[in-house]
């Protein structure tokens, strides 16, 4: 197993998901982790229990990045560093998915979307790359993206719009954040099994249409994100820079897949 020992990480928006999957798998490599949700820490619990079982530090910490974020991010900036201050890892993996048909969306909807998945993840990297910078750290950037940053879907303008943001702040702050020794990288799920996309354990029609577009054949649990995050965090991946790992299952590399005969879920 990679290992992690010696570092520290803050995975926003990690009560569930790919987040938990993230914070689990980064305390299993032995890396002391800050949780962040924007609900209570009861939310959290099953998580710290979880992740403090591997021998490790884990704390919480609360705040809405959605709303007002320049002050949510200094907020959960402070709260953070004070929890963990040898934080050296930042994982961007809080999103929303709020979308409308294109002709019916709002200002409001749309505004929250990109505060969440473009704001939050711009400033709260330029937080804290500056304290890396004072403190001559080495810090380590995961973006969390989505395949959606590649591949458009009906009624996804603004989620679709804000995954493609940040496909391209991985390279834009990769070059101008590498030569202060600070690396950046990002991890775009496919669909994968969460609270979310609950719908494919309710509909097994949608699920085995997913499945078929999927050269794979899977539909895999979140938690086959966190040996790439691992993997992209470690020191293993030091002259890696720049890059978004698409952890899909070959979906986006398939323009489209044939219909079988007498396809019938």
């Amino acid at each position: 197993m990679i290992d992690l020992q010696g570092h520290a990480a803050l995975i926003t928006g990690s009560t569930k998901g790919v987040g938990r999957s993230i914070a689990e798998a980064f305390a299993r490599a032995g890396a002391n982790v800050v949780l962040h949700g924007r609900t209570r820490q009861s939310d959290a619990a099953e998580v710290l229990q979880n992740c403090r079982a591997h021998g490790v530090q884990a704390e919480f910490v609360m705040g809405d990045l959605a709303s007002y974020p320049l002050e949510s991010i200094a907020d959960l900036f402070e709260k953070s560093i004070a929890a963990l201050p040898g934080i050296d890892i930042l994982v961007n993996n809080a999103g929303t998915y709020l979308d409308k048909p294109y002709l019916e969306m709002d200002w409001q909807t749309y505004e929250r979307t990109m505060n969440l998945n473009v704001a939050a993840p711009y400033f709260l990297t330029q937080r804290f790359a500056q304290h890396w910078v004072a403190h001559q750290t080495r810090g380590r950037v995961l973006m969390i993206g989505s395949i959606n940053g590649r591949l458009a879907e009906p009624v996804h303008t603004a989620y679709d719009s804000s995954k493609g943001a940040i496909d391209a702040m991985v390279r834009s702050l990769c070059v101008s954040l590498a030569p202060l020794g600070i690396r950046v990288n990002g991890l775009a799920p496919g669909l994968v099994r969460t609270p979310l996309t609950s719908l494919i354990d309710r509909d097994p029609r949608f699920a085995a249409w997913m499945e078929l577009h999927t050269p794979s054949g899977q539909v895999p649990h979140s938690d086959v994100c966190g040996g790439a995050a691992v993997f992209l965090a470690s020191d293993f991946a030091e002259h890696i820079h720049g890059q978004m790992l698409l952890v899909d299952g070959g979906m986006s590399a398939w323009q489209q897949p044939d219909m079988p005969d007498n396809w019938n879920p």
